[in-house]
């Protein structure tokens, strides 16, 4: 089976990584896989090395200075449209909007739901989600969300996590970032509304109160949208707090799990996820997690995590995680171990037939059919 695995960027984002693992882990299997993507920034590569089992193809997508973020989104699409070739593949998979729309007619894995303003980016979120000829979301909450909103059916096929990269760190790769911040709490995914960063800061400084030796430590954050105004917000907010946070921007993928393992603890206020593929493995990596209170974390994560809505509470959770918890880590860690890339991989690939066997030849050629699975 020849399969095409879209996404929109090369950089260390959820969607770019679970694209990755997914696309290693149907090689592994046996699929022929070719990872599309834009190459933004000149970028020549993936934030990692793919495994050579993987064929990938970049699109060039040059800068365009005082772009806005409408014409941004409509040139990548319409530029990762021109680049790729749909002949060559039996089943077509987007993994975000973006792709969604360039390589239509496809499946399309919907991460979670936004909800925008900008008409361009509500066009392009509307048809990424009705579109698609087949759908799969990565956990059943996500899949609820568009049953209510759209009357579709979506096929859940959770997320898989790199359980031994994270749960393996060397020492001597954790006491790099503990002699350089001391004790931190780590969040991952940059600086963003969606990301719950001022509430992060509101927290901190909450716990910071009986924390004094505690560093705020943000990795991650590239990201198509234009987040300058709530940036200039949290920055504004954090002087006015006493905080001086520590952005460390996209960390090396080597370097990703031995400062996850370093953390004192691992918060996750997003207020929109449609898995939460940071946090388990910082639960693989034996690091307490505190999430926002949403169903999809409460599905994915159960008792293995502490749920929170306000900041007061999220410094209150914050400060209790900070206390050793054999058996909390215990149940950390036995969760993220069930979660296997060769399981997502198996599911996708028994999807993928069934597709090309209702439908006589795959989405690849679809143009036509039902929209619901």
């Amino acid at each position: 089976m020849r399969i095409a695995l879209l996404t929109y960027s090369t950089k260390p984002r959820g969607g770019v990584v679970h694209t990755l693992n997914l696309a290693e882990a149907l090689a592994a299997a046996g699929a022929d896989v070719t990872v599309w993507s834009l190459a933004r920034d000149g970028d020549e590569s993936f934030f990692r090395t793919v495994h050579a089992s993987v064929s990938v193809e970049l699109v060039p997508f040059p800068t365009v200075a005082n772009e806005t973020v409408g014409a941004r989104i409509m040139r990548s699409i319409a530029v990762l449209r021109s680049g790729f070739r749909r002949e060559h593949f039996d089943i077509v998979h987007a993994q975000d909007c973006i792709s969604a729309n360039a390589a239509a007619p496809c499946v399309r894995t919907i991460h979670h739901l936004d909800h925008f303003t900008t008409p361009e980016l509500a066009a392009c979120h509307e048809r990424a989600v009705v579109d698609p000829v087949a759908r799969i979301c990565v956990s059943s909450a996500v899949a609820q969300e568009v049953r209510d909103g759209w009357g579709l059916e979506p096929v859940v096929i959770p997320n898989g996590v790199e359980y031994e990269r994270f749960a393996d760190v060397a020492e001597p790769a954790v006491a790099h970032w503990r002699s350089r911040f001391g004790r931190y709490v780590l969040a991952v995914g940059g600086i963003e509304p969606r990301k719950g960063s001022v509430d992060l800061l509101e927290a901190f400084a909450l716990l910071r109160a009986d924390e004094p030796d505690l560093d705020l430590v943000f990795a991650g954050g590239e990201t198509l949208f234009d987040y300058r105004d709530y940036r200039t917000g949290f920055d504004e907010r954090a002087a006015e707090l006493g905080i001086r946070p520590i952005v460390l921007g996209a960390v090396p993928n080597d370097d990703l799990p031995s400062l996850v393992a370093g953390a004192a603890v691992l918060p996750f206020f997003s207020t929109k996820e449609g898995f939460g593929l940071a946090a388990m493995e910082a639960l693989a990596a034996g690091i307490p997690v505190v999430a926002r209170d949403l169903p999809v974390l409460r599905e994915v994560f159960g008792d293995a995590v502490d749920y929170v809505a306000t900041p007061p509470d999220m410094a209150t959770a914050l400060r209790n995680a900070l206390r050793p918890d054999a058996a909390r880590r215990s149940r950390g860690r036995a969760l993220a171990a069930t979660y296997r890339w060769a399981d997502a991989a198996e599911a996708h690939l028994a999807f993928y037939q069934r597709l090309t066997e209702v439908s006589g030849s795959g989405p690849a050629t679809r143009t036509a059919g039902p929209r619901h699975e």
